[in-house]
């Protein structure tokens, strides 16, 4: 482990034995790269992205929490993806290097905790180890009252090509999308033309990303729901963080829980997602 910066902003570095490594800033607590064993990084992150701080970055993996989307009265996604997080611990196990960043009520300015009166501890471990990574979001009532929160990892994937790319373990899932009904997928794989907003419920098991050679395999507990997301070309140039020719070169698919769950005091409530190349 050692201290880095992305852009302007304070960062860790977590580096395995094996090579992989990961990069997390502290604000946010967001992840903005992760290399494989090999080197390849997997994450997609916008050259164009704000990296001072001044709003939330394009790209890597944003914590949103506690509120998914305008799903809510609080702000949009969340405030622990623009929160100054700090690094609790590091350490490594089984050939893994792991760091954990936490975020408290006592971290938030005055103006994000007026908004957000219920006492809290968030928690993200992060570990590499090979071609696989593993985040564990964690989430902590610490004070005497319950409060309701939605949460995700908004992961940004690197590809080669949107209109290659395909998403499988989605068959038979329900979702919603800008049309009025719910639908269920008929497909085995999910492959895109242009924009996709797409919310899967109630996941029954891993999905996978196929982009060109390479397979990635997802999985996910305690987040019931996934979103896949591309902006597609017209939302895409409407984005002042988002380069001209950037939209091909991601998906976003995302571990979620996108109805709000209420914790009650002093409980905790814990998502996870491995994910691994093969």
């Amino acid at each position: 482990m050692s201290n880095s910066t992305f852009g302007q902003l304070p960062a860790v570095t977590i580096r395995a034995a094996d090579g992989a490594q990961a990069t997390v800033t502290l604000y946010g607590g967001h992840l903005v790269s992760w290399r494989t064993s090999d080197g390849q990084e997997r994450l997609f992150c916008s050259r164009a992205s704000s990296l001072d701080g001044s709003r939330a970055i394009r790209g890597g993996v944003p914590v949103i929490f506690p509120q998914f989307g305008a799903r809510g009265t609080g702000m949009r996604h969340g405030f622990a993806r623009v929160a100054t997080w700090q690094l609790e611990s590091t350490g490594d196990a089984d050939g893994a290097a792991w760091a954990q960043f936490v975020l408290t009520q006592a971290d938030l300015p005055e103006a994000i905790a007026a908004t957000w009166p219920w006492a809290f501890t968030l928690r993200l471990r992060v570990a590499v180890k090979a071609q696989a990574l593993e985040l564990h979001l964690s989430v902590h009532n610490t004070g005497g009252q319950a409060f309701p929160f939605s949460a995700a990892l908004h992961s940004y994937f690197a590809i080669d090509q949107l209109s290659e790319a395909r998403v499988g373990g989605l068959q038979r899932v329900r979702y919603s999308d800008e049309t009025p009904q719910d639908a269920l997928q008929a497909e085995e794989f999910l492959q895109f033309d242009d924009k996709l907003d797409r919310i899967y419920y109630q996941l029954p098991g891993a999905l996978s990303l196929q982009s060109g050679s390479h397979t990635l395999r997802l999985e996910q507990q305690g987040f019931t729901d996934a979103v896949v997301w591309n902006p597609g070309a017209q939302d895409a140039a409407a984005l002042p963080d988002l380069a001209d020719d950037e939209q091909p070169r991601f998906i976003c698919i995302e571990p979620a829980l996108i109805q709000p769950d209420t914790l009650a005091a002093g409980a905790e409530w814990t998502g996870r997602q491995h994910l691994e190349f093969t």
